[in-house]
């Protein structure tokens, strides 16, 4: 029995239009592209799902529906759910050469397909959005409805271990170096409306064990955003060492991604 309590799900009127035009990741590649362009995550999180012609795609939290957009340039079908009504309407406007997407109104706790639909479920920084009872369904349904040797792909940020461990030695640094008011003591309210919708930020050992639990096996990995920087050669030390060597990355790096299979065994 789960006896774990749940917490209220993120009500859905956090995600309007201000939202996935000002604060959702890939925001600026979106608006400056009209969905054309990917941004360097959402692409890295893409190519790693290794969409081809004729798939059934399922994106689960399809927000303003670019990746929807590119299944349908692939020659894949693209499927998008979303919670948010006003993410359904822009992903519905998208429009490609290439077809149409099918995109509906749900909850990834209860998706209205059948079992093994899909060759790829993607689930594109959303997870960081579910509290973990509601990412438990949410995992169970994909698996569910993902075809038996179909992939789901995972991408959240941040790193958990880097907001609770690394963070408050950095923001330590930047205020010393008088750039303590772009480091709030929150990471989370760099971007403000973060502190009201992730409830659920992951590691890779989080995540390893969410996915396991809910039956899938595979590579759960970090990476983390060019730090394009000119600060000197000692912070060009610091950062490689840091973002590159065990263990300092484990808490440095600040992007999760997983690429899993059904685990038939389970």
């Amino acid at each position: 029995m789960d006896t774990e309590p749940r917490q209220r799900s993120v009500e859905p009127d956090y995600y309007d239009e201000v939202y996935f035009l000002s604060a959702c990741e890939g925001y600026e590649e979106f608006v400056s592209s009209e969905g054309q362009c990917l941004s360097r995550r959402l692409e890295q999180a893409f190519a790693a799902a290794q969409v081809t012609a004729g798939m059934k795609v399922l994106d689960i939290g399809c927000g303003r529906g670019e990746i929807l957009q590119h299944c349908l340039r692939l020659g894949a079908e693209a499927y998008g759910i979303d919670y948010s009504a006003v993410a359904v309407r822009m992903a519905s406007e998208l429009d490609e050469d290439g077809g149409e997407a099918r995109v509906s109104l749900g909850n990834a706790r209860i998706l209205p397909f059948r079992a093994r639909t899909f060759d790829r479920v993607l689930m594109l920084d959303l997870v960081e959005h579910l509290h973990p009872w509601e990412l438990s369904q949410a995992l169970r349904e994909a698996r569910r409805v993902l075809r038996p040797e179909g992939r789901l792909v995972v991408h959240t940020a941040p790193n958990v271990w880097y907001d609770r461990y690394a963070y408050p030695l950095v923001r330590r640094v930047r205020i010393l170096m008088g750039q303590g008011d772009d480091y709030p003591r929150d990471p989370r309210a760099i971007t403000p409306v973060n502190l009201d919708v992730h409830v659920n930020e992951q590691s890779v050992l989080s995540l390893r064990r969410a996915l396991r639990e809910a039956g899938f096996r595979g590579q759960v990995w970090l990476d983390t955003p060019p730090q394009d920087r000119d600060e000197g050669l000692v912070f060009q030390i610091a950062r490689h060492v840091l973002f590159n060597w065990p263990p300092f990355r484990w808490f440095f790096e600040r992007e999760v991604f997983a690429v899993a299979s059904l685990d038939h065994a389970s």
